[in-house]
């Protein structure tokens, strides 16, 4: 698509990951990338020698946002990584979502998760600002083309429409091969499907899935000398991988919902307003189409 994700190529070629991943807007690839390898610097100490090829994604704010003014800034991504815990992930306008636009609505960052019959579970992070209103769908809902732009306006732009993109993490403990997680990241695009989305020309829809369910590997920068000749891994079956197909499917559509319903009316650069989905009106159309509560 038309994005950027940082690292792939050292991704596909060697199935690890060598930093934190990042998400960021368009403009701020560069300074988050730098900021990664920076953080690792100082951790390891500035005599030792290593390499580094952080994994920073983006998606275009610039709507909202003053994007030229380069306001991102090496503290903010130190101050994501020492704020990170677990627990409940704040969504909506946070982080690289704050300036985001999804189906002609304030868009965000959105998360949602499954646990799987056997146990593992499947998280997803979502940076929605992709889409157009009237493709938007819930539950096969044709939300969008009900609440139009007439009763809820459109950011306007110059840009065309669903010329957004959206950034998709999927992490998992169970224990997969990198090809396997290759292949639960592209089962993420049939989850931004089910809400309307359609990989538009000028849209940058990209995936990238880790699972933690193999410790104790040799670190990838590691000297040949140091690393032992084999390392035993655990792999789920393929036989077995289908429930968590499912798990990234669900969890990606509702990750997505969850960006649009957590996020808040913004006015941004320019005086631009991007309107928040109402909660309220949203299950007023679901009602109508028989689906939940009258």
């Amino acid at each position: 698509g038309n994005g950027e994700l940082t690292g792939l190529a050292w991704i596909r070629e060697s199935g690890t990951l060598t930093t934190p991943i990042a998400i960021t807007n368009t403009h701020s690839v560069g300074v988050v990338h730098d900021a990664l390898i920076a953080v690792e610097a100082s951790r390891r100490g500035a005599e030792e020698l290593f390499w580094s090829l952080p994994v920073v994604g983006e998606t275009y704010d610039g709507l909202l946002s003053d994007i030229n003014g380069m306001h991102v800034k090496a503290e903010h991504l130190h101050a994501a990584l020492e704020s990170a815990s677990a627990g409940p992930v704040p969504e909506g306008n946070v982080g690289g979502g704050t300036g985001m636009i999804c189906h002609g609505f304030k868009g965000g960052t959105g998360t949602s998760s499954r646990v799987v019959p056997s146990g593992w579970t499947v998280g997803v992070l979502a940076q929605a600002n992709h889409g157009r209103r009237e493709r938007f769908r819930v539950d096969g809902v044709p939300v969008g083309e009900v609440i139009t732009a007439h009763e809820i306006p459109v950011p306007g732009s110059t840009m065309p429409q669903g010329a957004g993109s959206i950034i998709i993490v999927i992490g998992t403990d169970a224990p997969l091969l990198p090809g396997q997680c290759e292949r639960l990241a592209q089962r993420a695009g049939l989850g931004v499907a089910r809400v309307g989305g359609l990989g538009e020309n000028s849209s940058g829809d990209l995936f990238v899935c880790f699972a933690t369910g193999n410790r104790g590997l040799p670190q990838p920068d590691a000297p040949g000398a140091t690393a032992p000749p084999t390392v035993a891994l655990s792999m789920v079956p393929n036989q077995h991988l289908t429930p968590l197909f499912a798990a990234v499917v669900e969890a990606t559509e509702e990750a997505i919902l969850n960006a649009l319903l957590h996020a808040e009316t913004m006015t941004g650069r320019d005086g631009n307003t991007a309107h928040a989905l109402p909660a309220d009106r949203l299950l007023e159309v679901m009602a109508a189409y028989g689906r939940g509560p009258a």
